[in-house]
């Protein structure tokens, strides 16, 4: 195996595949990546056994096809110190590959493709066609929601639903929950929920732009897998069962309030400084023209905001977990937002004032 290629037209494929390459392995392998030489094409493959990403380049062949795995940390340093343009060489001798550019020399240790681990080949069941910038909006308005390390494993992922003409996000993590839904009319699809795990969700929210090219979907029965021009993406789904969220939906909100979005993102940011830093717990006080917020810790330090709003109601006091709240704000895109409550044990229902295209629900908190 002998090819050369410009340094950032293997850089870029580099960094796509290095997201799925296993940090601390038990298996030594799964620290490469594995080049696949063909004609004028390179394929670069990585995977922890989750997750598997494999990205393309096109390379000035000058020797025979074959296979080979080569440390992927190590290559990535030595890529992105080289200089911009510089032209690499690689050549396979016994068990080593070297690497030259300009007057760098490099010897870098492989192990034998035949020892890669690769995902079994698969059908996907449901497959459809998305904008980059809708499916990055579909999973970014809902992945803070998802639980980490939750002894309910299924938790810790979020549930893709395709469903006729609607493909849903949701995420939960037993306190709060996030929905959001993208409807487009040329789709067609059978109903089907799978669980993404928390990695491959982030691992797509790093790959994705919001741009507005197509990607394509394949939803199987143990993976979801995502092609685009210059990668393909496969992850292995959560085998479990994700709560039914429709039955925990409040339903017997009766106050509503709409306030401006950034206005109450700024007052509630100052007063979490002074909240509790374990439970991060924060108190609303709602009156006809004013809401009023407090947050105290064991400090005996206290935060006092004031915004004017219009709640036509009974005076209500609440508290939530801060953090909630905000993350709910930064992801609604709207100038506006909307609070339904009901009274103060019931879960508040926060949507974007003129876009009901994702919703949040918050638990309260005792305080």
């Amino acid at each position: 195996m002998k090819f050369s290629l410009n340094r950032e037209l293997l850089l870029k494929p580099l960094l796509l595949v290095s997201g799925a390459v296993e940090r601390k392995s038990t298996l030594p392998i799964l620290s490469n990546v594995l080049f696949e030489v063909s004609g004028q094409s390179l394929t670069l493959t990585a995977t922890d056994l989750e997750l598997e990403m494999v990205a393309y380049a096109q390379i000035d062949n000058q020797g025979e096809d074959g296979k080979i795995t080569i440390p992927a940390r190590k290559l990535l340093d030595i890529c992105k110190s080289l200089p911009d343009n510089s032209l690499i060489s690689f050549e396979v001798i016994d068990e080593t590959i070297k690497l030259s550019s300009g007057r760098s020399r490099y010897s870098l240790s492989t192990l034998p493709a035949v020892d890669f681990p690769n995902i079994e080949e698969w059908q996907g069941d449901v497959e459809f066609k998305l904008l980059k910038s809708e499916f990055l909006r579909l999973i970014e308005s809902t992945h803070f929601s998802m639980a980490n390390q939750d002894v309910r494993y299924y938790l810790n992922g979020m549930s893709i639903e395709s469903d006729g003409n609607e493909i849903r996000s949701v995420a939960t993590d037993g306190h709060r929950l996030a929905i959001c839904k993208i409807s487009n009319d040329s789709l067609a699809l059978p109903v089907r929920q799978v669980i993404v795990p928390r990695k491959g969700i982030l691992e797509i929210i790093r790959l994705l732009a919001p741009v507005d090219e197509s990607v394509q979907i394949f939803l199987g029965s143990n993976h979801i897998r995502i092609i685009d021009s210059e990668f393909t993406f496969t992850s292995k789904l959560v085998d479990g069962r994700f709560p039914d969220y429709r039955r925990v939906l409040p339903r017997n909100g009766d106050k509503v309030f709409e306030t401006n979005k950034d206005e109450l993102r700024q007052v509630l940011s100052r007063a979490s400084i002074l909240s509790n830093e374990k439970f991060k717990g924060v108190r609303l006080n709602f009156s006809r023209t004013n809401l009023k917020i407090t947050a105290n810790n064991p400090e005996q330090e206290q935060a006092e905001e004031e915004i004017e709003i219009d709640f036509p109601y009974d005076d209500l006091e609440i508290g939530f977990n801060v953090s909630y709240v905000l993350d709910v704000l930064n992801a609604i895109k709207d100038e506006k937002v909307k609070f339904t409550l009901a009274d103060a044990n019931s879960s508040v229902v926060i949507e974007g004032s003129s876009n009901s295209e994702a919703l949040y629900v918050v638990m309260p908190m005792r305080l």
